[in-house]
């Protein structure tokens, strides 16, 4: 009997204890709305297919900067995407937005020009479409970026980094290939045509606002992505992430939200980096919608001239003009961010501000990154990083500030990770702590 009380006695307890400690993590939750780990607003735990697994990524308390800083600095971990970086958002959305509009067929060749992440995605994302890629990438990206591609079943061609005035940069190439393959479709039909004497199968990506209820093509697929991966229909589709405003559209519809819904509309600021500019464009201005009080603001790495543009309205000089000079490969050893001319999806940004960061401290970022938070993350997130703390000290303590986490250092490991890379560089870390921000 005694044994039974005691019993009673401690189970009792443990549950009183249980229950405070719900009570404690509800009232924390209410203080920070990230830290909950809900799977409601519609969120599946079981996801139909590889495309339905993108987005929905979460949003981390980085707790090494935030505890220096006395902010909250919180880290969107895209680099959990099935490509593993935020460029898979962008892959779904140019795809599904050509499939839709017919510029793209089931069958057809997904083409673009990039140092390495939309590469990927890219070529992680067609076959869920029934389309192949075909990739244009410079030779001086990590080599393991276009190992991963091939790996992937795509096609990947390597050229010489150029400037983009010149017909050889890699994104002028894959715009040539788009339009070659498109030529061969062609020929290849008429060959059809004349051999049997009837016309091609072409099979469209139908939207219903594009039929009116009348058939527009000889077989209907329906416009969210599913496609005959068997069909023999060609040609070729210029991604053309830079221009192509289906990049912007994916953050201003998908990321931004997110942002918005995991911090409760509680953040005071955002910062990035930005190559194509379809990320920062996309966040800041839906946030901006949200809220104009937050406050949003691009990372530049070396050799970009986007600094410039925001702070003072002039991308560069005359002597530093586009076409003037040759890219340096050696400008920075961050990949996928910067650039020397002015986006249509940059264009879309609303930003308050810019800030200029070093090749060493991205470098020494990431370093201090992986040994206190065990984040290993690559050059551009590393770059966002500290961007995020330096809006921190600007904005001060008590601020929330988010910035995301592009992709892992898994890619990054021959160039950006190597040693004897950094070393010849003179990019070797030292440091200890954080103590590279005040130099």
């Amino acid at each position: 009997m005694a044994a039974a009380t005691v019993a009673g006695a401690a189970a009792t307890a443990a549950a009183i204890s249980l229950f405070a400690y719900y009570l404690f993590l509800r009232k924390s939750s209410s203080k920070l709305p990230w830290t909950l780990t809900t799977r409601g607003n519609g969120r599946r735990t079981r996801r139909k297919g590889l495309v339905e697994a993108i987005g929905n990524t979460p949003l981390i308390r980085i707790n090494s900067l935030s505890d220096a800083t006395g902010c909250e600095i919180l880290g969107k971990a895209e680099f959990l995407n099935p490509g593993g970086s935020v460029k898979d958002r962008v892959a779904v959305k140019i795809i599904e937005e050509a499939l839709e509009s017919g510029d793209l067929v089931c069958g057809g060749v997904v083409i673009e020009g990039s140092a390495g992440s939309t590469a990927i995605s890219l070529a992680t994302v067609a076959p869920a479409y029934g389309c192949k890629c075909h990739v244009v990438i410079p030779d001086d990206a990590a080599v393991e970026k276009s190992q991963i591609i091939e790996a992937l079943g795509a096609t990947v061609e390597r050229v010489r980094p150029v400037s983009i005035t010149h017909r050889d940069h890699f994104v002028n190439i894959a715009r040539r290939r788009a339009l070659e393959a498109n030529v061969a479709s062609e020929k290849r039909e008429t060959n059809d045509m004349q051999t049997n004497g009837s016309a091609h199968v072409i099979v469209k990506t139908l939207h219903p606002k594009q039929t009116n209820g009348s058939a527009y093509a000889n077989t209907e697929v329906p416009h969210i992505g599913k496609c005959f991966p068997n069909s023999d229909s060609k040609g070729g589709f210029f991604a053309d992430q830079f221009e192509n405003l289906a990049n912007y559209r994916a953050h201003y519809e998908w990321t931004g939200p997110e942002i918005w819904e995991q911090t409760k509309g509680t953040l005071h600021a955002f910062v990035a980096a930005a190559g194509t500019g379809g990320t920062i464009a996309g966040v800041s201005r839906y946030l901006k919608e949200k809220n104009r009080n937050v406050r949003c603001f691009l990372m530049d790495p070396p050799g970009s001239g986007l600094f410039n543009k925001v702070t003072r309205g002039v991308m560069y000089t005359k002597e530093e003009a586009e076409g003037k000079r040759l890219k340096n490969p050696f400008d920075t050893v961050t990949e996928g961010i910067g650039i020397n001319r002015v986006t249509a999806n940059f264009m879309m940004a609303e930003l308050d501000g810019a800030y200029r960061g070093t090749d060493r401290e991205a470098v020494e970022m990431s370093r201090f990154l992986l040994r206190k938070d065990g984040l290993f993350v690559g050059s551009s997130s590393a770059m966002n990083c500290v961007g995020a703390v330096r809006v921190a000290r600007d904005l001060g303590p008590g601020h929330t500030i988010v910035t995301i986490l592009c992709d892992s250092g898994m890619r990054h490991r021959s160039k950006f990770f190597n040693d004897e890379y950094l070393a010849n560089h003179g990019l070797t870390p030292n440091a200890t702590g954080l103590e590279f921000l005040d130099q």
